[in-house]
């Protein structure tokens, strides 16, 4: 299967399950929305060594959040919920509430599982704290140097799916860089997923376990390492490849990965150099979600 002359490789990716929680950040600006949403969504890349997987969805404008001020949704995973409420606790607290004029909201007020992490952080006023209903949400007002600090009572979170990815392959690094540029742009327009690497780009593309090296976790996948390509007996980087980015998917649904994989796909497609199109699995044996790359089209 071809899509835009580019070979689309007829194999899947594979996922397994995560919890995650979703909160709105808004601020008095686009600007300050981002900023106290990345410094929430920080070292949050992979749960192999980091205590979350986080990342920016995306940005909404001012007539769809509470206060009628711009902001920015972000996603936290953990495989607990225990630990979720944890990193809640301590990203919004050290992030959000700290942030100049952000606020923070539930962004996922139907959720059936519900963190009353508004509720713990008022406690930061020291008794000055006050209730308050602001677009039909229960919230803390905190007062703080530069005013109030407004936290919504809870922060909702449900099962979700981690792992969603596929590969770009191209005859150089600036062209496949372009490409998963293109990819994680489009995905930031959909609802639902976020690609929690830096830029929302994996530069090192792992596999579970190790070859040579029996104290690590998790090391270099080397058959798609163009560098090598020439030493690995079975690497599965084509001859006309000298560059790989990954693009790793976390999202609320099976529904919601696929349109981000399908769209990151068509948007990396139209950059000249990109090769060929494939996706990491380990045989069914990661996890029980499978997302076929030719399933998506």
């Amino acid at each position: 299967m071809e899509l835009n002359g580019v070979e689309i490789e007829d194999t899947f990716a594979e996922a397994f399950p995560i919890k995650i929680a979703r909160i709105l950040i808004t601020g008095a600006t686009k600007r300050w929305a981002l900023v106290a949403a990345q410094e929430a969504t920080g070292f949050g890349t992979s749960v192999i060594m980091c205590p979350a997987e986080a990342g920016v969805e995306k940005v909404v404008n001012c007539n769809e959040t509470p206060d009628g001020r711009p902001g920015a949704y972000i996603q936290i995973c953990t495989f607990g919920f225990k630990s979720l409420e944890e990193q809640l606790l301590k990203r919004l607290g050290q992030c959000v509430l700290t942030a100049p004029t952000a606020a923070m909201w539930n962004g996922l007020p139907n959720a059936e599982k519900q963190f009353d992490t508004g509720f713990k952080l008022k406690f930061f006023g020291d008794g000055f704290e006050s209730e308050t209903n602001i677009g039909g949400r229960k919230a803390y007002k905190i007062p703080m140097m530069q005013g109030d600090f407004i936290a919504e009572h809870g922060i909702g979170a449900q099962e979700g799916i981690a792992g969603g990815n596929f590969f770009i392959m191209a005859d150089n690094q600036m062209a496949a860089l372009a490409a998963a540029e293109n990819a994680v742009d489009a995905i930031a327009q959909l609802d639902g997923t976020i690609t929690p690497f830096p830029g929302g780009i994996v530069a090192s593309g792992s596999k579970v376990g190790f070859t040579n090296y029996k104290f690590m976790k998790a090391t270099t996948n080397e058959k798609f390492s163009p560098s090598i390509k020439a030493k690995i007996k079975d690497t599965q980087v084509p001859a006309d490849v000298n560059a790989i980015y990954e693009i790793v998917i976390n999202g609320l649904s099976v529904e919601a990965i696929s349109k981000s994989m399908k769209a990151g796909i068509e948007a990396a497609v139209m950059i000249p150099g990109v090769k060929k199109i494939s996706a990491g699995n380990y045989g069914g044996t990661l996890g029980p979600h499978k997302f076929s790359l030719h399933g998506l089209f």
